[in-house]
């Protein structure tokens, strides 16, 4: 019997005060273990209206959401303690060393003493950071500031890791970094849900893939698949651009 899905998504819908439509419309969807299931969709298509839900900072309108099997209402500071969260916005103090940040995030997550001190020594060394480990975050070049934020999100070892936009606006060396990172820990067991707008970067990461419009899905599969699927497309960002249009975004 195969295993339950690690993320199940019932008519999932988000509508805001005040907002003509819903951020989020009725979404439903399975996201299975050990996956790198890749979110993806226009500015404004509902991504980090759906990552915020799943994540615990505000309640959706209607729908259900489980997580390892625990419900999303009833459960939360249950679920809080076996997800990862790496926002898009750089969510460190920019006066603090990158060990002090760690630190602080790592006691957030009830680590202490030699283990935390061990993990974050582990990390830093992993990511090229072990020489700026006592360096202010404010010094730091983006690609060093998300690395530093991934680590923040890793520390106490999540069952499943949720990262919006975790590689953009950063050099090639640091997003190579990250992304190798990133398949490691899934081929140890992590399951991880990932938005971008990098479509080749999903389409050799991922899976599989869900693209959102408008707040509902248009399309789900792996993305070898989908590009199978669609012949007259070269590749992922074809299709993207021929379900999303053109129209800027903003």
């Amino acid at each position: 019997m195969p295993d339950r899905p690690i993320i199940e998504i019932r008519e999932l819908t988000k509508r805001y005060k005040g907002a003509d439509e819903p951020a989020i419309n009725s979404i439903s969807l399975d996201i299975n273990k050990n996956e790198i299931f890749g979110l993806l969709g226009p500015n404004g298509a509902g991504k980090t209206t759906t990552i915020s839900i799943l994540c615990g900072l505000f309640p959706p309108t209607k729908g259900s959401v489980t997580i390892n099997g625990l419900d999303i209402h009833a459960d939360i500071r249950k679920i809080k303690q076996i997800i990862g969260v790496v926002p898009q916005d750089i969510a460190l103090y920019p006066t603090l060393t990158a060990r002090e940040n760690l630190t602080f995030f790592g006691n957030m997550y009830g680590l202490r003493g030699k283990v935390l001190k061990n993990k974050i020594d582990d990390y830093l060394t992993e990511f090229g950071l072990e020489r700026h480990a006592g360096k202010m975050v404010a010094r730091f070049s983006g690609g060093m500031k998300r690395r530093v934020n991934l680590i923040a999100g890793l520390l106490h070892d999540p069952k499943v890791i949720f990262l919006d936009e975790p590689t953009v606006g950063i050099d090639v060396q640091s997003r190579l970094e990250i992304l190798n990172y990133l398949k490691l820990i899934n081929k140890k067991g992590t399951t991880i849900i990932y938005t971008s707008h990098y479509m080749e970067e999903a389409e050799n990461l991922c899976s599989r893939v869900a693209i959102i419009d408008r707040g509902s899905i248009i399309s789900l599969g792996n993305p070898k698949e989908l590009v199978a699927e669609h012949p007259e497309f070269k590749n992922l960002e074809n299709i993207f651009i021929h379900l999303t249009g053109k129209e800027l975004r903003d």
